[in-house]
């Protein structure tokens, strides 16, 4: 069956090439890993420690293994982390994030790539972060006698009805996994229906909510705060995870609003790096005073400068904590949202536009909470920065029931290792192997 996906990967491949070309040549899309992911060669690891290798595709992804990677480690101590990833992004931030662990581009699901990847980390648990089912990679995997677990599971209804057409290959991929822990059951529903064992699955709720911060004064906030020079009288509207036409939108609630309240201050973060210096040309066709995050540590900070454009990647979870209102982007178009959770840790006035199917079981939980707001265009952000100004105790209430939200939520991260634990080298295996 391996050779049929390899065909089928490469005919992908070559339709896909054209828009590859387009977005890394006319986007600046950013692409590498070339020799890791279509040959395997990864980084190699040294030594015969016990390995758990997780895989995560990008940023969000790559931020939600946090709680996992302390959680193993806390019972653990000698095991070896190694962590792949599918985009730059996701790639630069795991380097930056987990630089005691080793870290690569992940083997595309080509069954070379996978031999040899699988030869060089030597895992004995191989843990898939969400959605991350590929039928090769598993299906070797297991042959290895490597462990395999999904964490954090979700499968959305288009994908599962995406899956459905090819239930009857999909389910043997399924049987392969010893363990899947997802958001809830309704995903885990879903994953049954396809072919999963259901002794197999379990519910663990989001690992999203035990990873967000809820202290606003963290070292990491306090030092971006303290950074941006920003006054403690300031009111901060942040809109973070923004794609193509959310900027806009943002700056034109902060300038209407602007006009009555002076010490507005409004933090742009775009989704994607590629797209820094668009918007950096958007703000100065609009005669903006703003200024960049990559500049504040190098060059004087200009007092007057009301709009920071944030052309880093890997601190929106901090700089959310300076903001009092909040936009997530990803949800006026087609992306289908972002993560709305770190936002309303803080306490911030939450917002997002109506496309949020990629965390539809954590909006309702905000929306029946009044704990959120949906806008459903520009104008409604418009009028919900305006509001959330004019009226600071509705305000302060969206947030106080976002942060109850939050707090009801917790406990994923110990149900997650309960689920994993037995799929995880021991301790007292691990404390043999380093004596020996």
């Amino acid at each position: 069956m391996g050779w049929l996906f390899n065909v089928v990967y490469l005919g992908a491949l070559v339709v896909a090439m054209p828009y590859f070309a387009w977005s890394t040549l006319v986007r600046g899309r950013r692409r590498g890993g070339f020799l890791q992911k279509f040959f395997g060669l990864v980084a190699v690891r040294e030594g015969d420690e016990p390995c758990v290798w997780l895989h995560a595709v990008s940023v969000g992804e790559v931020n939600l293994l946090a709680t996992v990677i302390g959680a193993i480690r806390r019972e653990n101590s000698a095991v070896e982390i190694y962590i792949t990833t599918t985009t730059h992004s996701g790639y630069e931030l795991a380097r930056a994030r987990y630089d005691d662990c080793l870290v690569s581009y992940a083997p595309l699901d080509f069954s070379w790539a996978v031999k040899t990847a699988l030869r060089r980390i030597r895992p004995q648990t191989l843990i898939l972060a969400e959605l991350e089912i590929w039928p090769n990679l598993i299906t070797i995997a297991n042959r290895s006698d490597v462990n395999i677990a999904v964490i954090n599971g979700r499968l959305s209804e288009k994908s599962y009805q995406g899956y459905r057409r090819v239930r009857s290959i999909l389910r043997p991929v399924l049987r392969k996994i010893d363990c899947i822990a997802v958001q809830d059951w309704t995903y885990g529903e879903r994953f049954i229906a396809l072919g999963a064992p259901t002794k197999r699955v379990i519910s663990t709720g989001s690992l999203k909510f035990d990873g967000a911060e809820t202290n606003r004064r963290n070292s990491k906030t306090l030092r971006l705060r303290r950074l941006a020079q920003i006054p403690n009288d300031a009111i901060v509207f942040l809109a973070g995870s923004t794609q193509a036409g959310e900027e806009e939108a943002a700056l034109d609630a902060f300038q209407t609003a602007a006009e009555r309240h002076p010490l507005l201050r409004l933090i742009l973060v775009p989704r994607h790096p590629e797209r820094f210096d668009e918007v950096a040309e958007m703000l100065d066709e609009r005669g903006v005073n703003w200024s960049r995050r990559s500049s504040l540590e190098h060059s004087v900070v200009d007092p007057t400068a009301n709009v920071l454009l944030v052309d880093t990647v890997g601190e929106l979870g901090a700089w959310w904590g300076v903001a009092d209102i909040a936009f997530v982007g990803g949800s006026f178009g087609r992306r289908g949202g972002q993560n709305m959770i770190e936002p309303a840790a803080y306490g911030a006035a939450v917002s997002f536009g109506p496309n949020t199917k990629n965390f539809r079981d954590i909006v309702q939980l905000l929306l029946d909470a009044d704990a959120a707001v949906m806008v459903a265009d520009e104008a409604g952000l418009v009028e919900f920065v305006s509001r959330s100004l004019d009226d600071p105790q509705w305000r302060e209430a969206l947030g106080q029931n976002a942060q109850r939200v939050v707090a009801a939520q917790l406990g994923a991260v110990q149900r997650t290792m309960e689920a994993l634990r037995p799929f995880l080298p021991e301790p007292a295996a691990v404390a043999r192997r380093m004596a020996a």
